[in-house]
């Protein structure tokens, strides 16, 4: 079994974003701004490690949602650092935004030139995911959810747990 990167992850969210859509490596290495190597080489150890279907072309939701509940904070932990004006992720993000409450600068972005908003720096799952989150609202909201899991607060955890249960478990 091939050892699961980030980018991989990035490229199963962007799957479970998108279901039943038509996609090549090409459409996935653009919209997640890889290169159609690291797209085909993600799909690669997806499929390897259960995570992508050959015969549906698209994530296995279910085992994905499992990864994620289970795995993605031991296997790609965050740990939100010093304060920045970036992207907004985790509970930071919707859809956590209006169901947690912050004081002002003390939620969590990705650091980033475009971003608007202060808060504690989380370094993105893979470091094209804030471009990609920017272009495709589906897509970043999958990733903050999992940000929220990979932070690991409790409360924001448990809310995130729900979020991607509804959306997975369909």
């Amino acid at each position: 079994m091939a050892d699961l990167k980030r980018q991989d992850v990035l490229v199963a969210l962007w799957l479970a974003a998108h279901p039943g859509e038509a996609w090549t490596y090409a459409l996935l290495a653009e919209r997640l701004h890889l290169s159609v190597g690291e797209a085909h080489n993600a799909v690669q150890r997806l499929k390897a490690s259960r995570l992508y279907s050959n015969v549906t072309r698209s994530a296995v939701r279910a085992a994905l949602l499992e990864f994620l509940l289970h795995g993605l904070r031991y296997a790609f932990p965050a740990q939100p650092g010093e304060d920045a004006v970036g992207i907004p992720t985790a509970a930071s993000a919707r859809p956590l935004s209006g169901k947690v409450v912050f004081d002002e600068g003390a939620g969590t972005v990705w650091p980033h030139p475009n971003g608007h908003v202060r808060g504690r720096a989380v370094v993105p799952l893979f470091a094209s995911a804030p471009e990609a989150a920017l272009e495709d609202e589906r897509l970043h909201e999958l990733l903050a959810l999992a940000d929220a899991l990979r932070v690991g607060r409790a409360r924001e955890a448990g809310i995130a747990r729900a979020e991607l249960e509804a959306r997975l478990a369909k």
